[in-house]
């Protein structure tokens, strides 16, 4: 899978909070604490965890019993996982696993209650969804899916740029690329897995998460306008003087402008009717 820094997590954990959808999260956590006994561990499974932000999303969530949850945070990027480490590791019922997430038989979601993913699901391929949802469907007591903030292939800018189109038609283009896992998702993620879930015999809910950001958030809008102009610079629709151009005029209204880039949330749910 694609690496991600340090620092671009952080950068971009704000924003990721505020654009989670509250209820859905809010139905995530209700799920895990009235469909168990009370007072009973309940394993919490994290796809490509990081430096544990879904963890901590759920933490600043009110009425959070995090001392009845135990958390397998699974990465295979060690620096990550010793952030996490260090970030919440006075947390006894915290387990991190440093592995290849492609091979999901390998993967330790045995008797967990709830698998979580943050920002992962356009990055994988559909088989990667469809071996997922079989190997969940198949357990005896299948887990819930929580998945957030996957991209939905939507970016609008103010002011606006003759080029915000093309450069959004490259940008999608690049995010359907291998980032690891075969050919991604990418903007097709939020479709894709409430197809196979619905299908797979869960009940699924979705909801918006977009990142709604202003002159507050400069430095994520600062790092998002180059990673994107990395991302498209080999992109055949753009010469090199017009992209500059763009990425210019972007960073000269970091300040005065806006960007929304649209997210969305899934819950999948086991049918127990």
């Amino acid at each position: 899978m694609t690496g991600f820094s340090i620092d671009w997590l952080d950068l971009r954990e704000a924003a990721d909070r505020c654009a989670r959808d509250d209820k859905l999260l809010e139905q995530a956590r209700y799920w895990l604490s009235e469909s168990f006994a009370p007072g009973t561990e309940k394993t919490v499974v994290d796809l490509g965890a990081g430096t544990g932000s879904t963890l901590r999303a759920f933490a600043h969530a009110s009425n959070t019993d995090q001392q009845a949850l135990c958390w397998r945070l699974l990465d295979q990027d060690a620096a990550l996982l010793a952030q996490a480490r260090l970030r919440h590791g006075h947390l006894q019922r915290l387990q991190t696993y440093e592995l290849d997430l492609a091979e999901i038989s390998a993967l330790p979601l045995a008797d967990a209650q709830l698998i979580t993913a943050s920002a992962l699901f356009d990055l994988v391929s559909a088989d990667f969804v469809d071996t997922l949802a079989l190997a969940l469907q198949s357990q005896q007591d299948p887990p819930a899916l929580y998945a957030a903030l996957n991209y939905d292939g939507t970016t609008t800018w103010t002011p606006a740029h003759p080029l915000d189109e093309v450069v959004l038609d490259a940008f999608n283009r690049d995010q359907q690329r291998d980032k690891g896992f075969g050919m991604a998702l990418g903007p097709e993620a939020g479709s894709y897995l409430e197809r196979v879930f619905s299908g797979s015999g869960f009940k699924v809910f979705t909801a918006n998460s977009p990142w709604v950001l202003d002159q507050l958030d400069c430095k994520l809008v600062d790092a998002l306008i180059s990673g994107i102009g990395e991302a498209v610079a080999q992109d055949s629709t753009l010469d090199t003087t017009s992209l500059q151009d763009w990425i210019q005029f972007r960073k000269a209204h970091l300040f005065t402008g806006t960007c929304v880039v649209g997210h969305t949330d899934l819950l999948a749910l086991p049918d127990r009717d």
